[in-house]
């Protein structure tokens, strides 16, 4: 009996070595072990075996302190980030990557000609009203009388998207009142009778509206007509780029985009317009130009110069996301660049 109790006990014991040595050696023990400091489990028919405890791993603060201190290194040669890959140029340097609800976008510093974020900026897609600020750079340039009364007439009414519009059949406003509410309120008729009383008509005017952006080297950029209602007005956030840096140039395109609201007497009842841009009314932001666009296929659009820090800066956003989606990108944006020191952007 005895002979036979101190076999088993043997039998025990090497079974015992053999389960520490499979903790030690097995893959999938390694990583429990190694998981948070927790004890690893090795099971071999009804035995337990238990692991020693794996290293904890560093506390909460001090992980933070280090990413800290490795976002500091990723950021702390400005030229060489403004020059880094696309995806080195998205990350922030505070919040890490910079999530926006726009599908293309350019943050750019005319300044030092620095691209300072982008994201599918080359993208060519549909811009809706954002085409109108090229209707207003073609007319403004034109020189074109702008006391002279236009009129509404039924060719100014939306046949794609069929929108209705404040401006009835026969409506009179000079060329100046239909160009600030086409700007500021993206007024479709008034955008309509601009490029229809442009010398030569609206074929001329469409033209021209090519032709300017050829000469601006928006070479992804293509016009069907004046309005941005239709699908085939296509750009892309680089070309848009130049485009407000091109319309900043005229005064009066920098004061009708950015006016809060305006009155207009379109020989009925006078009609009141207010921006379309909700950051406009924003105390907090100040806006040189900008100009606002939707249609289904583009999404919410936005493209616009402010300052920043005493620093010019051109943004825009296609294809956001949500009603509120430009304007919340706007801000992210403008928080970024506000985490670096002027100097720096």
């Amino acid at each position: 009996m005895a002979i036979m109790l101190m076999s088993l006990h043997v039998i025990l014991g090497a079974s015992s070595a053999w389960a520490r040595e499979h903790v030690k050696t097995s893959p999938s023990a390694r990583k429990h072990a190694s998981h948070k400091g927790y004890k690893a489990h090795a099971v071999k028919g009804k035995r337990h075996v238990r692991a020693a405890r794996a290293i904890p791993r560093a506390s909460p603060a001090r992980r933070a302190k280090a990413r800290t201190v490795r976002r500091k290194k990723a950021v702390s040669n400005p030229a060489a980030f403004a020059a880094a890959p696309k995806d080195a140029r998205q990350q922030s340097p505070h919040s890490g990557r910079l999530d926006l609800l726009s599908s293309a976008v350019l943050v750019w510093d005319p300044a030092t000609a620095r691209i300072l974020f982008e994201k599918n900026s080359s993208t060519v897609q549909p811009i809706a009203s954002i085409s109108k600020l090229m209707t207003a750079l073609v007319v403004v340039e034109a020189h074109l009388d702008m006391h002279e009364v236009l009129e509404v007439t039924a060719d100014d009414i939306d046949r794609i998207k069929h929108t209705s519009s404040r401006l009835r059949i026969g409506s009179r406003l000079t060329r100046a009142d239909m160009l600030h509410i086409a700007l500021m309120s993206s007024e479709n008729r008034a955008a309509s009778a601009l490029g229809r009383n442009y010398p030569g008509g609206l074929a001329v005017f469409v033209r021209a509206m090519n032709a300017k952006a050829k000469e601006l080297g928006m070479n992804d950029t293509h016009y069907v007509e004046p309005t941005g209602l239709s699908s085939e007005n296509v750009s892309s956030a680089r070309d848009l780029a130049k485009l407000v840096m091109a319309a900043q140039k005229h005064p009066v395109i920098r004061e009708y985009s950015t006016n809060r609201e305006y009155e207009v007497e379109p020989g009925g009842p006078s009609l009141q317009y207010r921006n379309s841009n909700r950051l406009i009314a924003n105390p907090g932001w100040e806006i040189v130009l900008q100009k606002t666009g939707y249609i289904s296929e583009a999404g919410r659009c936005l493209v616009m110069q402010t300052m920043i820090q005493g620093r010019a800066i051109v943004m825009v956003f296609l294809d956001a996301k949500g009603k509120y989606g430009r304007a919340a990108d706007a801000g992210r944006v403008r928080k970024w660049l506000e985490s670096f020191r002027a100097p720096q952007m």
